[in-house]
């Protein structure tokens, strides 16, 4: 008889702003594509993106993207305000709108709302062998993988009020990176799921540290990720390093850019030894390989 299977993961210069800004209670609206700034301006599937707004008299900002509240947060200049948000690797192809209000002290707001086009990403599809356990898990399995599925709900539904990181994020390891993001994997014949993560050929024992600062909100092991340790950066911003052999931190501990929170190895669902390293937005998985071309030196 067939056991039923569970999903893994179910885990710039200022521009001024030359509009005149509405009275209490309605928003003017404005050109756009003035005021806001996508980086990458051509927006993929699984591509994370730095959303700028230049609003230098605004006391606040608040937007919506593809059913995500996009949080901002004021940049180093004092004028524009930013958010580091994203498309999820499985998103749809097609038009969306990013909606986006820019508030006043004196309660006027200005509509900065824009299309955004989504374009599809070509990933690859292949094939791995794993120990049939975790293709058709037993029934004491399913157990601990549904609560596992519950407690990554539970952790990934709090995040700092603020942003936790500083400046551009680095690679977790001084190793090989693949580029094994959003391709489509086939274990022992059955495809499975969407890769959410890059892989690092780290070899065992390879040290493992903090993409950038934040707070450690899982440290333990779990079936299909081995030993892994999710960091949170703050609005909703999470890196997650799986398959280590050693974990050196533990969970509410402040981690600082580059700290060493463990050693890669072969735990949980593997071939072989190395670190999967997922970045993770509101629920939407990104491409950490674009993750680290981002120059954030000057946002925060």
């Amino acid at each position: 008889m067939a056991v039923a299977r569970i999903p893994r993961f179910a885990f710039w210069p200022a521009l001024g702003v030359l509009a005149v800004l509405a009275p209490p209670g309605r928003a003017q609206s404005a050109n756009p594509n003035n005021e806001v700034t996508l980086t990458p301006a051509i927006v993929v599937a699984g591509s994370p993106e730095l959303i700028r707004v230049a609003a230098p008299d605004a006391v606040a900002t608040d937007g919506e993207w593809l059913g995500r509240k996009l949080e901002f947060f004021r940049g180093r200049d004092g004028k524009s305000w930013y958010a580091l948000a994203g498309v999820d690797v499985e998103a749809a192809p097609g038009s969306t709108t990013l909606s986006i209000v820019a508030r006043t002290a004196g309660g006027g707001s200005l509509d900065l709302s824009r299309a955004v086009e989504i374009h599809p990403a070509h990933y690859r599809t292949t094939a791995l062998t794993v120990a049939p356990k975790f293709v058709e898990p037993g029934p004491e399995e399913l157990d601990r993988i549904k609560a596992e599925i519950e407690l990554k709900q539970k952790v990934f539904a709090a995040s700092a009020a603020e942003p936790l990181w500083s400046g551009d994020f680095r690679a977790p390891v001084h190793a090989a990176p693949t580029d094994s993001f959003g391709t489509r994997r086939v274990f022992n014949g059955q495809l499975d799921s969407i890769h959410k993560g890059m892989d690092f050929r780290a070899a065992m024992g390879t040290p493992v540290r903090a993409g950038n600062s934040g707070v450690v909100v899982l440290a333990r092991p779990l079936y299909y990720e081995g030993n892994c340790v999710a960091i949170d950066h703050g609005l909703g911003l999470y890196t997650i390093s799986m398959h280590l052999s050693r974990i050196d931190v533990r969970e509410g501990e402040h981690v600082t850019d580059g700290q060493r929170i463990g050693l890669s190895g072969a735990t949980g669902r593997v071939t072989g030894p190395h670190l999967h390293w997922a970045v993770r937005w509101q629920g939407a998985y990104l491409d950490p390989a674009k993750l680290l071309k981002m120059d954030l030196s000057r946002v925060r």
